[in-house]
């Protein structure tokens, strides 16, 4: 039996196996070269460009992301030796900026905040309260109270239009412990970093963003 000699060209897709050239195909069979269409394999060899550039990418971002945490981390370090004050615990927001003022680095700490059951319990006394109301309640509220309520295609509800309902204040006790149970519903389940660059030309001008979506490299 004649051994089978493999040769992998990873960049242009192809498989040599004995000296021909195979392309697999979406169902993990094998095909010839010559017998993929042109317009195949001009579009292989340009999505395989496209991602390599955007792995090669997403990795510079990554290593970015981790030494602007050092980088911030070791400041936040020295500043605290210098005071004689121990880091530890939850950080919040905070702003480092260069001498000459034209350049900054803001760090946003931001709530990952999700509902409970109280959520519905909420919901059955809004919608009680709207019923009655309907012949005197403005449209607005009651498009605020659909918009807040309605979830999303991962089944989330709102949280700006819920806590917008927070600041309507009405003259009914169902909707003051339907608000109860809005609060008692809200979970902080934990928390997310932001860190953003601005950067002007004089310190009469404005912040121009540097835009870095950091939050969302890495695998």
């Amino acid at each position: 039996m004649d051994a089978v000699i493999l040769e992998e060209k990873p960049a242009e897709g192809i498989i040599v196996i004995n000296g021909r050239d195979f392309m697999i195909n979406a169902k993990g069979g094998y095909d010839a070269a010559a017998s993929v269409k042109d317009q195949y394999k001009l579009e292989d060899q340009t999505v395989r460009k496209c991602i390599a550039f955007a792995e090669e990418l997403n990795g510079q971002l990554a290593r970015f992301r981790d030494h602007t945490a050092s980088d911030l981390l070791a400041l936040d370090t020295l500043l605290a030796e210098k005071y004689d004050v121990k880091i530890g615990g939850k950080k919040g927001n905070r702003t480092y900026q260069t001498y000459d003022g034209l350049m900054k680095v803001q760090v946003q700490v931001s709530d990952l905040i999700t509902f409970g059951p109280e959520l519905q319990v909420a919901k059955v006394l809004v919608d009680e309260c709207l019923t009655e109301w309907s012949a005197d309640s403005r449209p607005e509220i009651q498009s605020l109270v659909t918009r807040a309520f309605n979830t999303d295609k991962e089944g989330q509800v709102s949280r700006s239009d819920v806590f917008m309902l927070l600041k309507l204040e009405m003259n009914d006790a169902r909707w003051t412990k339907a608000m109860d149970a809005i609060r008692d519903a809200i979970r902080v389940t934990g928390s997310k970093e932001y860190v953003r660059f601005y950067k002007r030309s004089s310190v009469d001008a404005e912040f121009k963003a540097i835009t870095i979506d950091l939050a969302k490299t890495g695998a």
